[in-house]
């Protein structure tokens, strides 16, 4: 009896020791608690924030795929584009747009700028773990909560806006509002002017200026996406040469992006249709007679080339961003503190 007694006690006290390791393997532990525990703020926000906008375009898809539903979506009968109301889509869009300068200015800069004025850095470091480590850690977390909220996000936005993403009534898929909030490019985007902004901190060590000066990288990193953007796809050229009377002008794949208009001549060439705006459509006429323009040329991308232009865009960016944070490791391996 005491045998059993004995036995029944050590595999309680094992089944506990079980349980209480497990407990233990669901933790953060050692460098990972510390950054979570530094952060948890910052990072909690991003978090609650992420599960609110996705909420938020759940029900808004919903109450679009309603509207849709009266006109027979997914196959749509004609007539469903003039009661429906884009607005919430394009808002979105619009608002989504700010996140990687937001998260870059509030999340990035503060990250190794805060320790290094506050003089964390020095405490942390005068412990076993190596500076190495440290930075990995900081960068590894916040790269994660990063990259979870951002994707759930796009998923989101991207399962939304493709009910009606080639229509000429929804945002146009090669504006920022469509192509920088769906698929790997607002992940990309927002990891870039994270890393961005942890490196200015690394180097300024003030908080505040960091968090400017991480508000103008960010703002320039979108000028210059903006501008780069649409020359990731391949341009298609659409000629005719049935003259440049009314009904002749060519027509391009729906949804397609037009890159540019000119004027197509008889040997060839392509002048800019702004070269015959005269005062009057004889003067017009006569100007396009000299220049022996016989059609149009069509420059355009056809919508079909979204996904691979976001994937090559989002390969671009993360290279920037793992050339950015090899500095930021290298660089405060030695002269961090």
């Amino acid at each position: 009896m005491s045998t059993m007694t004995s036995t029944g006690s050590t595999n309680s006290s094992s089944s506990h020791s079980v349980r209480t390791e497990a407990g233990r393997g669901l933790r953060l532990t050692g460098m990972n608690w510390l950054v979570w525990r530094q952060h948890r703020a910052a990072y909690w926000t991003l978090l609650v924030a992420a599960a609110i906008t996705v909420a938020m375009i759940v029900y808004q898809r919903q109450q679009m795929i309603t509207y849709l539903d009266g006109y027979g979506y997914p196959h749509l009968k004609s007539g469903w584009e003039d009661k429906f109301d884009g607005s919430p889509l394009s808002s979105a869009g619009r608002l989504l747009g700010f996140l990687p300068v937001l998260i870059g200015v509030f999340l990035g800069a503060p990250l190794l700028a805060g320790d290094l004025e506050s003089g964390t850095a020095k405490l942390v470091n005068a412990q076993s773990a190596s500076r190495v480590r440290w930075l990995t850690t900081k960068l590894g977390v916040t790269a994660l909560v990063v990259v979870v909220c951002t994707t759930a996000v796009s998923v989101a936005f991207t399962w939304w806006w493709s009910s009606v993403k080639s229509s000429l009534y929804a945002i146009d898929w090669a504006g920022p509002d469509g192509f920088d909030n769906s698929g790997p490019v607002p992940v990309a985007l927002t990891l870039l002017t994270i890393v961005g902004g942890v490196a200015i901190g690394m180097l300024l060590r003030r908080t505040l200026l960091s968090m400017v000066v991480t508000l103008g990288f960010a703002v320039i990193v979108q000028l210059v996406w903006s501008h780069f953007r649409m020359s990731l796809g391949n341009i298609v050229t659409l000629t005719s040469e049935k003259g440049v009377g009314d009904g002749t002008f060519p027509s391009v794949p729906s949804g397609a992006y037009v890159a540019d208009e000119s004027y197509l001549t008889a040997s060839g060439d392509l002048i800019g249709t702004g070269s015959c705006t005269e005062a009057t459509a004889k003067a017009t006429t006569a100007c396009l007679d000299k220049a022996h323009v016989v059609g149009w040329a069509i420059k355009y991308i056809p919508i079909s080339q979204m996904s691979s232009m976001q994937w090559l865009g989002a390969a671009i960016l993360l290279a920037l961003t793992a050339g950015i944070a090899a500095f930021v490791i290298l660089w405060g391996r030695k002269r961090l503190v």
